[in-house]
């Protein structure tokens, strides 16, 4: 595929002549044949430890630095066999794991895991492509936004979310990537906004009177996004529910703008991560509105569970949100990373994000979409992959009738 329209023919020589000495270095020391034979051993062994998991301990009984004593303190000089790294794996590493799919793990959240997603897996990473941009991968790029469209549809998000001339998503590694994205979008809306209405002002004076706001129950991910854009944000007391507290959050804010701050952000969560709170966005929607404030929700736990329409309750009101965020690596059987964000807003993402150097230009950029300019990181997996086997192997309803089921136990259990 002509890139540059014929340009850079050099740098496609260079990366033929790389992929063809790859080619031989993997026939070296793993080639097709021995892919296939020692590719079906670790299936079949992944497939036992899942099957048998039960039969180890959730924590590992080892002590920090266990592995220092176990392992060399060098790289091997010389290859090594694929039965003498499989015999270390069992011996050294599986010593040492936290099961996280064993029946009594009962720490942290949920981490998804499926046969359809490990397969997708196994076929992105055979791929090895990095889809920053729509050349860079077209089937990357398109079924991406096949896929965010889907789950939109899938989990009742309003129709302001699906692809459009100034409305999208992504998938992002984590809800923490999808909020550090929506902050900085919000930041910089607001700085361009008060220097349209006071043209004398620098960025740095108009960054310097932006407040934002969250609960105090909100993961620590606001907390640091806060950090890593030099903004000033607030925690709201919750209330008795674990809730923001609405009052105190309109009373912060009135004393805010009193005080000269400009209100930018609020982060709403849906599903804490320590009690699975609610904050109210019907409530808190209105306030963002009236302030001209962006209004992100994480949903990053709970988010899975509106794929069943009983639950979609709990986000009443979220046709306020400027972005919403969940992980399906989490409750939707997808292997982890995979988290989703929408935009209202999406221009005001790409416009804080947007960098143009020449090797990542291609004659297409007009009329397609470039992942790259959604995100922190240019380089980015093909993610959607596992999404779209998940979904086609189980289909919604068998989907619904698992988190029907995970509820269900969850009841069963703490009324044991």
């Amino acid at each position: 595929m002509e890139l540059f329209n014929g340009k850079y023919s050099t740098q496609r020589t260079l990366s033929s002549d790389h992929s063809s000495i790859s080619d031989d270095y993997n026939n070296k020391f793993l080639n097709h044949d021995e892919f296939r034979q020692y590719g079906t051993k670790m299936i079949h062994y992944v497939a036992d430890y899942l099957e048998n998991i039960e039969k180890r301990k959730v924590f590992p009984d080892i002590h920090p630095g266990y592995l220092t004593k176990l392992i060399p303190n060098e790289a091997p000089n010389e290859s090594e066999s694929w039965e003498e790294i499989m015999n270390d794996v069992e011996n050294l590493i599986m010593p040492g794991v936290t099961h996280w799919q064993h029946p009594h793990f009962h720490a942290y959240f949920p981490c998804g895991c499926s046969y359809s997603s490990i397969c997708a897996d196994i076929l992105a990473d055979g791929i090895s492509s990095i889809g920053f941009t729509w050349v860079s991968n077209p089937a990357c790029t398109e079924l991406e936004v096949i896929m965010i469209d889907w789950m939109a549809k899938i989990i009742g998000l309003p129709e302001h979310f699906l692809f459009g001339e100034n409305s999208g998503g992504v998938i992002q590694g984590s809800c923490s990537e999808s909020t550090l994205v929506a902050l900085l979008a919000a930041r910089n809306k607001a700085i361009k906004q008060y220097q349209s209405a006071h043209p004398n002002t620098t960025t740095y004076e108009a960054l310097s009177k932006l407040v934002g706001y969250y609960s105090d129950q909100a993961h620590s991910s606001v907390e640091r996004a806060g950090l890593i854009g030099m903004l000033q944000l607030k925690p709201i007391k919750s209330n008795k529910n674990y809730e923001m507290n609405i009052t105190i959050l309109k009373q912060t804010i009135q004393d805010d703008v009193t005080n000269g701050l400009i209100p930018f952000f609020c982060c709403a969560t849906l599903g804490t991560t320590g009690t699975c709170a609610f904050d109210k966005l019907k409530d808190i929607g209105p306030i963002c509105d009236e302030y001209n404030m962006w209004l992100h929700v994480d949903a990053a736990y709970a988010g899975s569970s509106f794929i069943c329409p009983e639950y979609r309750y709990l986000m009443d009101g979220i046709e306020f949100a400027t972005s919403f965020a969940f992980n399906p690596h989490k409750w939707l059987l997808i292997n982890f990373d995979c988290s989703l964000v929408w935009y209202r807003e999406v221009n005001w993402v790409k416009y804080s994000f947007h960098v143009d150097p020449p090797y990542l230009k291609h004659k297409h950029q007009q009329t397609t979409i470039d992942f790259r300019h959604m995100h922190i990181p240019l380089g980015r997996r093909f993610r959607s992959l596992k999404l779209w086997f998940t979904l086609r192997r189980y289909g919604v309803k068998q989907l619904q009738a698992y988190i029907h089921n995970v509820s269900e136990n969850y009841l069963i259990n703490i009324e044991l």
